[in-house]
């Protein structure tokens, strides 16, 4: 297994590319701490491995205490951090002229400062230990633009940003920190942002088709490439964008 021993943050824990990230990573024996808005649904995730395996925190990934009491008590059940993945995210559809000031707000709140906060509290137990990886979710869109989503992604091109910030500054302590883009992927955001369309069958086939594959990612292959950025066989690799979008980049 290839996180076996490894202890495991997840934001966005409870849907989509979270979610499979979860599931992939208890498999390949890491214990994982999920944490995500959603207590319902994180509360299915442990299942029949329970609290030994898979710890679930339900709250706001703004909240700045909870994720410094998160580190700590992840630090007191199980003496350190090893990978750190953030995957909450939200996405609003809408062009710059018809974005508030609170849309913009809430859509950078939740994916630039959400990620900046659990790597910031992360960092403090991974420099300490000496080793980490740490793997953000930011978009294909990031590189290539996109209509219709000017917040997204605008934010989505801070958290390629940040990544790289902090794959300098922590390179010399044993810490990598990469970031993965997905193209469209078939999750509960994507079919919201569908849902939003004035056609959302048409936006759907649009979306399908810009992809060079012809079809939307599933979250198990986004969580393969999660994997492999946070494990030992990316041991060389920091600061790096790696594209899981199908051919969008390309094509």
């Amino acid at each position: 297994m290839k996180l076996s021993g490894q202890v495991a943050i997840i934001t966005g824990a409870a849907s989509g590319i979270g979610r499979a990230t979860v599931e992939l990573a208890l498999r390949e024996g890491a214990r994982v701490v999920a944490v995500d808005r959603d207590a319902a649904a994180l509360a299915t995730l442990a299942g029949t491995r329970g609290e030994m395996a898979c710890r679930c925190i339900a709250g706001d990934v703004l909240d700045e205490a909870l994720a410094r009491t998160a580190v700590d008590d992840t630090v007191a059940a199980w003496g350190r951090v090893d990978i750190l993945v953030t995957a909450a995210g939200i996405s609003l559809g809408k062009p710059a002229l018809e974005t508030s000031l609170t849309d913009w707000n809430d859509v950078m709140a939740v994916n630039v400062t959400g990620t900046f906060l659990w790597i910031r509290e992360c960092l403090r137990q991974m420099t300490r230990q000496g080793s980490g990886a740490i793997v953000t979710l930011a978009s294909q869109l990031a590189r290539a633009g996109g209509r219709n989503n000017a917040a997204y992604v605008a934010s989505k091109g801070a958290v390629l940003a940040l990544t790289r910030a902090v794959a300098l500054d922590y390179v010399d302590r044993g810490i990598r920190c990469n970031a993965v883009l997905p193209g469209a992927t078939e999750t509960p955001m994507l079919n919201r942002s569908f849902n939003r369309a004035a056609d959302p069958d048409a936006a759907r086939e649009r979306s399908r088709t810009r992809h060079a594959m012809g079809r939307f990612g599933k979250p198990e292959e986004v969580a393969a490439a999660i994997l492999y950025l946070a494990g030992s066989d990316a041991s060389f690799v920091t600061g790096v964008e790696l594209p899981v979008d199908g051919g969008w980049l390309a094509a």
